[in-house]
């Protein structure tokens, strides 16, 4: 089952601000769960997160919804005439892993022995999250932006002081998760040993669907990243020094997790300009896909122009 958060191209939910609604693909429609559960008389979450924090009855929900609209060919609306939003247009909380070694030795020529003892991640900014066909900003401080080819776990399930097993069953499902990355200044944070922030926090992209998991090999599923239709990078994410269940059992050992957190597993090899030395350009389209979750498309935008305030963010010598 592939879940969405979806506005309609026309009517109400067209320049008027309106939330995204959750649904769930079926073909060449999208299922709105709002009004197949509200007919229903079941209780009608308006968010994806709402979906996810009603944990197994959410899912039972959707499977429902999805089965009457099926049968009746109600409550669904065509593909075509919908415009998709980030799965989880504001997550609960994002942390990014790097699990993945070839990235690592890729990037910085060798990998550090703390790599194989704790699962090294960052926590990203949720209010900053954007969806499919969404433009990607460019930090005025930057002239090295870059994508990252991910997947990412979501939580359907609090997840406290849990097995990995236990783990593994709180995930409910997969994204395709692209934490753009402003290179020059990621690397200058990294000399003081703290962050990144600046390198990171202004912009990461989820979608096109969330992929449930039981739907999805994620193991073994073939990944892709196109720039302007060339392929740059192909790959599965393969071998992961640690597991999403460990990495979720280790943080829930002293920390609640709740659903609706996401878990990006790191870059695939050769999956980040970076890794090649390659670099996309403002008015660019990055494509990354993962099969059986799909395509996540996005224009670059022109870089953003100095602001004249704050911080003088670009210098870097007195």
């Amino acid at each position: 089952m592939q879940l969405v958060s979806y506005r309609r191209r026309q009517g109400a939910d067209v320049g008027g601000g309106a939330a995204p609604r959750p649904g769930v693909v079926d073909g060449e429609r999208i299922v709105d769960l709002v009004e197949a559960a509200g007919d229903n008389g079941d209780p009608a979450p308006d968010s994806m997160l709402a979906l996810l924090r009603l944990g197994e009855e959410g899912l039972d929900l959707a499977r429902a919804c999805l089965d009457r609209s099926k049968r009746t060919g109600d409550f669904a609306v065509p593909a075509s005439e919908v415009r998709l939003a980030a799965p989880l247009p504001r997550p609960n909380s994002m942390r990014d892993f790097m699990l993945v070694e070839e990235h690592v030795k890729n990037s910085f020529g060798t990998v550090p022995e703390q790599w194989y003892r704790l699962p090294i991640h960052w926590k990203g900014n949720p209010d900053t999250v954007i969806g499919p066909d969404d433009e990607a900003p460019w930090p005025h401080y930057t002239d090295k932006l870059d994508f990252e080819l991910e997947v990412a776990a979501v939580l359907g399930k609090r997840a406290f002081q849990v097995t990995p097993e236990q783990a593994l069953d709180c995930i409910v499902g997969y994204t395709i998760f692209n934490d753009w990355s402003a290179r020059d200044i990621q690397f200058r944070e990294m000399e003081v040993k703290l962050g990144p922030a600046f390198g990171k926090d202004f912009a990461t992209t989820l979608g096109p669907t969330l992929t449930t998991a039981d739907s999805i090999d994620i193991s073994t599923a073939r990944m892709s990243a196109r720039v302007n239709g060339e392929t740059w990078s192909e790959g599965n994410l393969g071998a992961m020094v640690f597991s999403f269940a460990e990495v979720i059992s280790t943080l829930s050992v002293d920390q609640p997790l709740q659903p609706g957190d996401v878990f990006g597993g790191g870059t695939i090899g050769r999956g980040c300009g970076l890794e090649m030395d390659r670099w996309i350009a403002p008015g660019d389209v990055v494509e990354l896909e993962v099969e059986g979750i799909g395509v996540l498309r996005n224009p670059v935008g022109q870089k953003r122009p100095t602001p004249g305030y704050g911080i003088d963010l670009i210098r870097t010598t007195d």
